[in-house]
C-alpha cells in the first residue's frame, strides 16, 4: 500500500514538473541533490526516499504533499485483547454463537466489530479496547459504527484498569443514549441468553 501510495504521487510529480516546464536539472537545483536522484525518484527507482525529501521535490513543482490516516479495519490483535474477549465470551450464555472480526455489512467498508454474539434475534456487537487513549476519538467511532450498523445491541467491553475505568466515567455522559447499561446489568442478562434491552458498557 505504500509503493502504491508513492507510485501515484511520483508520477503527480512527473506530471507536475512537465506541465510548468521545469528540468531535471531544476528541479534538482532547487532541491540541492542531482539531476540523477530526482528522475530515479520519478521513476520509482529511488529507494525508501524520505518525507522530507518527497515533500520538498513536490514543492518545487508546485505541489503540496498531504497525509492522512484513515480507519482501515484489519487490526492486529495482542494477546491483551483476545484474553479480554476470552474472557467476555466466558460470561455468555452457552446458545449465544460467537465471531470475530465480524465486517460492517456495507460494501466496500473495511470496518468491523471485534466480535458478534448471536442467538435468534438477539445480536450483540463488541467493541473491545484493553486501553482507552482517546475517548472523544472511541465515542465517534462507536456511534457511527452503531450507525451504519443499526441491527441488535452495542457493546464497550473495557479492560479493567484505573485509567480504563476513569475514561469511562468521563465518557459516559456521551454514551449515555447508546449505552445506558452497566457491566452488572449486561452480564446478567447476556449470560442467561437474554436481550439486555439496549446497549451498554462491560468493564471486565
Amino acid at each position: 500500500m505504500a509503493r502504491e501510495a508513492l507510485h501515484r504521487v511520483e508520477a503527480d510529480h512527473r506530471t507536475a514538473r512537465v506541465a510548468a516546464g521545469l528540468s531535471l536539472r531544476v528541479v534538482a537545483r532547487g532541491l540541492g541533490v542531482s539531476h540523477t536522484q530526482v528522475r530515479r525518484f520519478e521513476r520509482g527507482e529511488l529507494r525508501g526516499p524520505s518525507v522530507e525529501f518527497v515533500a520538498a521535490s513536490c514543492a518545487v513543482v508546485g505541489l503540496e504533499l498531504s497525509m492522512r490516516t484513515y480507519p482501515a479495519g484489519g487490526v492486529l490483535r495482542d494477546r491483551a485483547q483476545i484474553a479480554l474477549l476470552d474472557r467476555f465470551r466466558a460470561r455468555l450464555h452457552p446458545s449465544l454463537e460467537w465471531r470475530t472480526e465480524v465486517p460492517l455489512p456495507i460494501s466496500g467498508d473495511s470496518r468491523a466489530w471485534d466480535a458478534v454474539a448471536r442467538a435468534g434475534d438477539l445480536i450483540v456487537r463488541v467493541e473491545a479496547e484493553t486501553s482507552i487513549r482517546d475517548a472523544q476519538a472511541l465515542e465517534r467511532r462507536l456511534a457511527l459504527k452503531a450507525r451504519d450498523d443499526p441491527d441488535g445491541r452495542v457493546v464497550l467491553l473495557v479492560s479493567d484498569t484505573r485509567t480504563n475505568r476513569m475514561a469511562v466515567a468521563l465518557m459516559r455522559d456521551g454514551l449515555r443514549s447508546l449505552l445506558p447499561l452497566d457491566t452488572r446489568t449486561m452480564l446478567a442478562a447476556l449470560g442467561k441468553g437474554f436481550d439486555p434491552g439496549a446497549g451498554g458498557v462491560v468493564v471486565l
